[in-house]
């Protein structure tokens, strides 16, 4: 057994990618009980095996006293001292009871214990490899799809995407190849379960990187990240240097860098924001496309009070209220939208003493995609 044994394992670690050590173990404690069920032996039994044979030996573990009161666990040290005699009392010997046609009964008894162990080593392989991709981008195949749920074949490992991580709109074919981010890696009792998605504004930051060196560098810094997937999405950007136009940067030359993020997500709209520490000002860049004559603040409910042209009113807002929902998003204040007809009918609208009022001009940095 001991040269087939040790061929089968270097064989298996070279396909599975396991370490031999790991093997060796799962097989020792696959072969001590195999042992205990077979010869009835006691609990204090040890199986070894050598890396460079592959032989394999059982011994029995027994604490070296004067009196001894339990056989199976307990020797004298008179005996003990014919085995070993250096051995002190209070320790424990190891005496070899390998049984002659013990390579047969190991091997029958413990293969289908070897096996689970390889797989719970695999297993464990793949769960350390993904955690390490957890918050990150990985490209995958639809494998299939299952009462809404979409299989991705990650090499090694199925990954699942739910309902609410898929984007309304977007075809998942089999054999389709896909960019996915990884929300999340947990530990089952069939495996590691991989939970990937195409919504979350993780994506989004996650293929700015990729497509911006200065983001990657930290010349470029992303503030904040407001998503509607498969519609819209504002993302804010910054850079200490007044050298460098972190709008300009995402954009890329012609487009080009952006234009890679939006075919990556199917068309869906981005619109690149320059953040700033001024309030007023980062919520009417954030209202982008739409521009805006004055912002109002109201530092203690954090809300704005925002005013644009009449004929801006609905860009403004946006479709069912989208543009101004993902603006208070990405700022983090609540926006009151008035057109210039509507602000001038209130009466308080010229007491601006508690407010920061900002008059914003027609050109931005902003851009829409």
């Amino acid at each position: 057994m001991t040269g087939e044994l040790l061929n089968a394992l270097d064989q298996i670690c070279e396909e599975k990618g396991i370490e031999k050590a790991v093997l060796l173990e799962a097989i020792e404690v696959a072969l001590v009980s195999a042992y205990k069920r077979n010869f009835g032996a006691a609990p204090n039994a040890e199986v070894s095996i050598n890396p460079d044979t592959g032989e394999i030996k059982v011994f029995s573990l027994k604490k070296v006293v004067e009196n001894v009161e339990d056989h199976t666990q307990e020797i004298d040290l008179e005996k003990a001292k014919e085995i070993n005699p250096e051995i002190e009392l209070d320790e424990v010997i190891k005496i070899e009871v390998t049984p002659e046609n013990f390579g047969r009964i190991a091997a029958q008894n413990a293969k289908q214990v070897v096996v689970q162990r390889i797989r719970e080593a695999e297993r464990g392989l793949v769960y350390e490899k993904f955690l390490e991709k957890e918050n990150e981008i990985v490209t995958g195949l639809v494998q299939r799809l299952e009462r809404r749920t979409v299989f991705v074949d990650l090499d090694k490992t199925e990954a699942i995407m739910p309902p609410n991580e898929q984007v309304p709109g977007e075809d998942y074919r089999v054999n389709n190849r896909i960019k996915v981010y990884v929300t999340e890696v947990k530990k089952t009792t069939k495996g590691p379960q991989v939970i990937v998605s195409r919504t979350h504004p993780g994506l989004v930051k996650r293929l700015f990187e990729m497509e911006v060196p200065e983001i990657l560098t930290g010349e470029v810094e992303i503030k904040n990240i407001s998503r509607e997937a498969g519609s819209r999405t504002k993302i804010s950007v910054y850079s200490e240097d007044e050298n460098i136009d972190p709008v300009g940067s995402c954009v890329g030359q012609r487009g080009m860098r952006v234009q890679q993020i939006v075919e990556e997500l199917r068309g869906e709209k981005i619109d690149i924001i320059k953040w700033s520490d001024n309030a007023a000002e980062y919520i009417a860049s954030a209202l982008s496309p739409a521009k805006v004559i004055s912002v109002e603040l109201f530092e203690e409910e954090k809300s704005a009070r925002v005013v644009v042209p009449d004929n801006q009113l609905s860009l403004a807002i946006g479709k069912e209220g989208q543009n101004a929902r993902l603006a208070a998003k990405l700022t983090g204040w609540k926006i009151d939208i008035k057109s210039e007809t509507q602000a001038a009918n209130i009466d308080n609208l010229d007491n601006t003493e508690d407010f920061d009022t900002l008059d914003v001009l027609d050109n931005f940095d902003d851009l829409d995609i």
